[in-house]
């Protein structure tokens, strides 16, 4: 299973969504991430998040949606956060599609301590969302099914 979470910039909550996923994932799923318009670096305050919480950071860039013009996921996760205006990409393609919002914790202003907790606290609403997820009986479940599960757990 193939996983590709989109976001506008891919330097900071697709990048997380990535990381977490491929660190909780059973061998044979795997996600990536791009963006529409790709800040070309990861942000860094992401990077030190995922340390923190002991998740690889090997092999994260940011990156356009054109670099997996071939990949033909299973699905695929937009995390932009409409409340913020944002224009979210659009993929067009037989995966399965969902919209799980999280706020961009790289636009806080705050002190580092404050900067810090929001990027860790976006961690774990990733977390939370990511394990009810891998939860899911795949196999046993409806195409409408599916989407309502996904829905359910955009707002989780």
């Amino acid at each position: 299973m193939k996983v590709l979470f989109l976001c506008t910039a891919n330097s900071c909550r697709s990048i997380l969504s990535e990381a977490v996923f491929n660190h909780l994932a059973p061998a044979g799923m795997k996600a990536f991430s791009a963006g529409s318009y790709p800040k070309g670096e990861v942000h860094p305050l992401s990077i030190t998040a995922l340390q923190r919480a002991g998740i690889s950071t090997d092999g994260l860039s940011s990156k356009s949606s054109d670099a997996h013009a071939d990949l033909a996921p299973d699905f695929v996760i937009t995390v932009c956060d409409k409340a913020a205006g944002e224009a979210c990409p659009v993929f067009f393609g037989a995966a399965v599609k969902a919209h799980w919002g999280l706020s961009d914790p790289s636009d806080l202003q705050g002190s580092a301590a404050e900067l810090d907790a929001a990027f860790d606290i976006t961690i774990e609403q990733i977390k939370r969302r990511l394990n009810a997820f891998l939860a899911l009986p795949f196999d046993q479940l409806s195409a409408d099914q599916l989407k309502a599960e996904l829905a359910r757990i955009g707002t989780l």
